[in-house]
């Protein structure tokens, strides 16, 4: 008797550990970027965007990606330090984003490499043309310094107003989603990760659209595996 009470003692007292380490583990994990990454974009999964009556995509995302939540000004710095690094410009109500965004941390999972991820959603300036006159809401400083520094590979910022007219207002936008490869502190590449063929951010994905997203999200490991920063996984 005795001796079935002392096996069943050290079970509980082994289940505990067990159970004391999987709870600090997942409480450790409910910390990372990669765990706050996931919950935010999942956590839009179906939901009504509140716009003709759309709703958001529903996407999954690796609890192991390897996003690393940054600022602008943190951008800026590492681009000031000559750093290579591939950057994600999006936000998670964006449906452009999140037609691409499963890709993107697929890619950055198998070349195992970090991307940046930074929220431009209310960071960037807005230019509007109202009768014709250019009115301008100023942005983050160092979102302004961003477009200094990555102007030769970033698209022009052209403005339609409620007239159907275009306007080049001579400068250059991050768009939403942007991904961007630095080398040596240098903007180098940037693309959009997103199929030509994708004319409504609220289509289904057809396998050639997502085939055409990753050949794209692809250039951008690519290239930093040629500097060293990226190793595809299985690799020689």
């Amino acid at each position: 008797m005795k001796k079935k009470l002392l096996i069943l003692i050290l079970l509980v007292i082994v289940m505990g550990v067990v159970l004391g380490f999987i709870y600090k583990k997942e409480t450790a994990y409910k910390k990372t970027d990669a765990y706050k990454f996931k919950v935010e974009y999942e956590s839009l999964n179906g939901k009504d965007t509140g716009y003709n009556n759309n709703t958001y995509r529903t996407v999954k995302i690796d609890k192991n990606n390897k996003i690393i939540y940054s600022t602008a000004g943190e951008i800026v710095k590492k681009i000031e330090k000559n750093e290579t690094f591939a950057v994600y410009f999006g936000f998670s109500k964006c449906p452009w984003c999140r037609s691409m965004i499963e890709n993107l941390v697929e890619l950055s999972n198998s070349y195992d490499c970090d991307v940046y991820y930074v929220d431009v959603l209310d960071i960037r300036d807005k230019i509007e043309y109202i009768d014709g006159e250019k009115v301008i809401t100023k942005g983050d400083e160092d979102y302004m310094k961003l477009l200094d520094l990555m102007g030769d590979v970033l698209d022009e910022y052209i403005v339609t107003d409620s007239e159907g007219n275009e306007y080049d207002t001579n400068e250059k936008r991050i768009y939403a989603p942007n991904v961007v490869t630095v080398i040596q502190g240098k903007a180098t590449k940037k693309v959009e990760g997103i199929s030509e063929e994708l004319t409504d951010p609220y289509m289904d994905l057809t396998d050639e659209m997502i085939k055409e997203s990753k050949k794209q999200l692809e250039c951008i490991f690519k290239c930093l595996e040629e500097t060293g920063v990226c190793t595809k996984k299985g690799a020689c």
